[in-house]
């Protein structure tokens, strides 16, 4: 199983471009009764089976496997109809207050895309790469303790040449430089994203510019896009409940998810865009994995 990382970085003055890509060679499957995978058809007497007909049945159940994961989160139920949760070139929001779990929720809704072969471009205007790297891998724990994942290492292996990293400094950050960086990845091959998760851009009064010239990339490149945003305790919302800082260019976005503590829990809260069924229950973020999960 060839092992793919890659990723790309930016120096103080916001213009180095850094890619790492480590290989290794494929694994190769020695032909025995030992590879079938259960309840298989092939005979175990008689001639040797053949090993490609070995490896498409292990590949099968994988896939399968990773469909079982897909249908499991619990994002499905949110009242979204396509996968995808976002439309083509539409815009998501996750809203919370600093340390709530902002940053969890966008790794679940990446994995969402890399089960299904779906490329990832996280940007992160606040942490290193190797920060984001960090998150990545707690959260993948996390899922692989939850539903008792026995393939950690070959879903790792699966899901990692699908997702690229990119790092700016706030203020170095925007939307022509990032359409730059773009048209380099997919010029050359390297990577062409379906999905973009954006970490750290400042929602405040000069906000709509930007956003409005993501919106049109985003669209000419039928991608989807989603932000973390934090808001503050001292903030008002606004009449229909939506948080301050996106009051101002709430039109942009098809779907706001708010996570707001309650006592103990995490509430997660569909502010615009998908209706949960009425009789499914609440959807929470486990404090102690950053999880998604029913409350039920």
């Amino acid at each position: 199983m060839a092992r793919i990382e890659r990723f790309e970085d930016t120096d103080e003055s916001g213009t180095r471009h850094k890619a790492h890509i480590s290989a290794q060679a494929p694994l190769r499957v020695k032909p025995s009764r030992h590879n079938l995978a259960p309840n298989s058809e092939l005979e175990t007497r008689g001639p040797k089976p053949d090993p490609a007909r070995v490896i498409y049945l292990k590949k099968r159940n994988f896939n399968m496997f990773k469909k079982d994961l897909i249908l499991r989160n619990p994002l499905r139920l949110m009242g979204h109809e396509t996968e995808d949760i976002l439309p083509k070139g539409g815009f998501g929001a996750v809203l919370a207050r600093a340390g709530v779990g902002k940053t969890a929720f966008l790794v679940q809704l990446a994995f969402n895309s890399l089960l299904r072969n779906k490329n990832v471009l996280h940007i992160s205007l606040d942490d290193p790469v190797k920060k984001v790297c960090l998150w990545y891998e707690e959260v993948f724990r996390n899922i692989a303790h939850q539903y008792n994942v026995k393939q950690t290492d070959q879903l790792w292996e699966a899901i990692l040449p699908y997702r690229f990293i990119m790092t700016f400094k706030v203020e170095g950050f925007s939307v022509p430089k990032l359409e730059e960086r773009l048209t380099d990845l997919t010029e050359q091959g390297i990577f062409l994203p379906h999905m973009i998760l954006i970490d750290g851009l400042p929602f405040d009064e000069t906000v709509r510019k930007p956003l409005s010239d993501l919106k049109t990339l985003a669209i000419n490149h039928s991608m989807h896009v989603w932000f973390a945003v934090r808001i503050h305790r001292h903030e008002r919302p606004g009449p229909d409940g939506m948080p301050a800082p996106l009051l101002q260019v709430a039109d942009l976005f098809e779907v706001a998810i708010q996570l707001q503590p309650v006592g103990k829990e995490i509430h997660v809260r569909g502010l615009k865009g998908g209706t949960a069924p009425s009789d499914h229950p609440a959807l929470l973020l486990d404090p102690s994995t950053m999880l998604i999960k029913d409350k039920g």
